[in-house]
């Protein structure tokens, strides 16, 4: 017989109530709104999802990097295995609750990755940092990785959304330096979101993640090259399996 579901703590979001549950010592899952958000089981994507941003940087002199969502922090542990000593990770997570949670019940299960004296977590919107980042002159990044609730959709409603949109896009490829990646990870595959980050001047990597059954994506987003990047690699789609 399973054990029950201990919740540990609750808080309300606009989306509903954020939880997190326990089972045993290291079995934990946060849900919101009674549906399964991440579990503590499964994170084989939250890790090609860092390797998407990050392994390219592994030899850098001083990479900067933007994570988006923290999560249970298995994105973060996996982008801080890959990242020189010299590397710095911007977190950007909005729920107070989760940077708290990751700090405490769940920090064994990525050996503290948060504590890190490469990470510099903020309480904000990454919209906000990615919005400085983009400004002339800014301090851009080499890679950013979103890991945010569902991904990108698709559809035509996030035309003007502001992480997924077409400004918004261009945007991130503002914040990054040249050579710089944009990793998302997807929920399911976003065909309009695809046009949209073509359109925007990237060149996608597609990589499905898992084998059978529902499987999520990881987007890797390359700035193109040329005069006029929005159009130069129109159409331009590299897919990959993952593991």
């Amino acid at each position: 017989m399973a054990r029950p579901w201990d919740t540990l703590e609750r808080v309300t979001r606009p989306e509903g109530e954020l939880a997190l549950r326990r089972r045993g010592e290291r079995d934990f899952l946060i849900a919101i709104d009674n549906r399964v958000l991440m579990t503590s089981a499964a994170h084989r994507s939250e890790q090609a999802l860092a390797e998407c941003a990050c392994l390219e940087l592994a030899t850098a002199a001083r990479p900067r990097v933007l994570l988006g969502g923290l999560g249970m922090a298995y994105t973060l542990r996996a982008a801080l295995d890959l990242l020189p000593s010299t590397a710095e990770l911007v977190v950007c997570e909005i729920e107070p609750a989760v940077v708290r949670w990751c700090r405490g019940p769940l920090a064994p299960l990525t050996a503290a990755a948060t504590e890190d004296p490469r990470v510099r977590v903020r309480e904000e919107d990454v919209g906000a940092a990615i919005a400085r980042a983009a400004r002339p002159k800014a301090h851009a990044f080499d890679a950013i990785a979103l890991d945010l609730f569902e991904g990108p959709r698709g559809t035509r409603s996030e035309v003007d959304h502001p992480l997924y949109g077409e400004a918004a896009l261009r945007r991130m490829r503002r914040a990054l330096r040249p050579g710089g990646v944009l990793a998302l990870w997807s929920e399911e595959p976003a065909r309009g979101f695809e046009r949209r980050a073509v359109a925007a001047g990237f060149s996608l990597e597609i990589r499905r993640v898992g084998r059978g059954g529902r499987r999520h994506v990881v987007y890797g987003l390359h700035p193109s090259r040329g005069p006029d990047a929005s159009t130069a690699q129109r159409g331009v789609s590299k897919r990959r399996q993952g593991r």
